[in-house]
């Protein structure tokens, strides 16, 4: 049996697909099941794609971890609450603010600082962990805060959760307010 492309048109392919963005894990999913014909069908112009928007549900309550609570009086005043909120990422920013950058400021001062900023709740960071697609390359190597959702433990703790790369996958994990946020934990907000 010959084969359909030649060394030359394959190296091609893959060059392309790496161009575009294309993971080996995506090249593998392409190539399970029926999903090249449908492919196939597009490129033969007998199909059309539809781009799906990843829409979020931000005025939904969140993933709210075993004995933690979230109360309203607690909860930053721009946060985006949105029912059919849009991710993407090229309406977001990282923010640090000046002490930040200067080395640490503490979580309740820094809540103080986000005040004014439109901070993304933790509905977007459970959305991305089922998405990890999704997540800008860039956030790797940052703990990256959603401060529109601010927890509370059983015993009253204030607390943010965040999403991190461990070098397998994206994980959460969450920082007390009473800890320091350093130049490597920003909150990702809309605009700035």
């Amino acid at each position: 049996m010959s084969s359909i492309m030649t060394s030359r048109q394959a190296a091609e392919l893959d060059l392309a697909l790496e161009r575009c963005g294309w993971t080996a894990k995506d090249v593998k999913d392409l190539s399970s099941g029926d999903k090249l014909e449908k492919v196939l069908l597009f490129v033969r112009k007998l199909a059309k794609i539809k781009i799906i928007k990843p829409i979020i549900n931000c005025s939904a309550q969140p993933f709210i971890p075993g004995g933690w609570s979230i109360h309203p009086e607690d909860q930053l005043p721009n946060r985006i609450t949105t029912k059919d909120f849009e991710f993407n990422p090229k309406n977001f920013s990282l923010y640090l603010s000046d002490k930040q950058k200067q080395g640490a400021i503490g979580g309740n001062q820094l809540k103080e600082e986000l005040k004014n900023q439109k901070v993304l709740t933790a509905n977007v960071l459970d959305y991305l962990l089922e998405h990890p697609e999704l997540i800008p390359e860039e956030w790797k190597g940052k703990a990256i805060f959603f401060w529109g959702t601010i927890y509370r433990n059983s015993d009253g703790f204030l607390s943010v959760r965040y999403l991190f790369w461990d070098g397998d996958g994206w994980r959460w994990l969450c920082r007390w307010l009473d800890n320091d946020w350093l130049d490597y934990n920003p909150a990702v907000c809309v605009g700035v």
